[in-house]
C-alpha cells in the first residue's frame, strides 16, 4: 500500500453550515492526516483554472459562481491510498445517492452543492495541490 497525497475542498455550503470540524474529524478518524490546510476565498481565475476540464459543460458558470461565493477549506490529506480512501469517505457525487455516514450524505445539499471535492487520481491531486498550495505550505507526513 502506498502513502499518497490527495487534495480536498470543503465547499462554501459546508463551511457556511459550520461543518468543517465534523468533516475534518471524519477524515482523521478514517486514517487520513492533514498535511496542509487553509481557509480561503477562491478567485474566479483560480476557480476557472481548477475546473478547466468542465469549461464546455453547461453547469460551468454556475459551478464557478458557487465555488467563489464564500470561503472554502483547502486541504492536503495524506495516508495509505489517500485518493481512494477520501473518495470513499466523501460518498457519491449526488448526496441523495451517497451511502449513509459519508460526508456528502451528511452535509451535501445537491449535486452541485455536495459539501466536498476530492481528487480522482494521484496525478489530479498533484495538479490541484499545485494550484492552491506552495510546496513550503505542505508538511511531509
Amino acid at each position: 500500500m502506498a502513502n499518497e497525497r490527495t487534495f480536498s475542498i470543503i465547499k462554501p455550503n459546508a463551511v457556511k453550515k459550520n461543518a468543517i470540524g465534523d468533516i475534518i474529524n471524519t477524515f482523521e478518524t478514517s486514517g487520513l492526516k492533514i498535511a496542509g490546510a487553509k481557509l480561503a476565498m477562491i478567485s474566479k481565475e483560480k476557480c476557472e483554472l481548477f475546473y478547466a476540464e468542465h469549461s464546455a459543460r453547461p453547469f460551468f458558470g454556475e459551478l464557478v459562481t458557487f465555488m467563489t461565493s464564500g470561503p472554502v477549506m483547502l486541504m492536503c490529506l495524506t495516508g495509505e491510498n489517500a485518493v481512494l480512501k477520501n473518495r470513499e469517505i466523501m460518498g457519491a457525487t449526488d448526496p441523495k445517492k451517497a451511502a449513509p455516514g459519508t460526508i456528502r450524505a451528511k452535509h451535501g445539499d445537491s449535486m452541485g452543492e455536495n459539501a466536498v471535492h476530492g481528487s480522482d487520481s494521484v496525478a489530479s491531486a498533484e495538479r490541484e495541490l499545485a494550484i492552491f498550495f506552495d510546496r513550503h505550505e505542505l508538511v511531509n507526513m
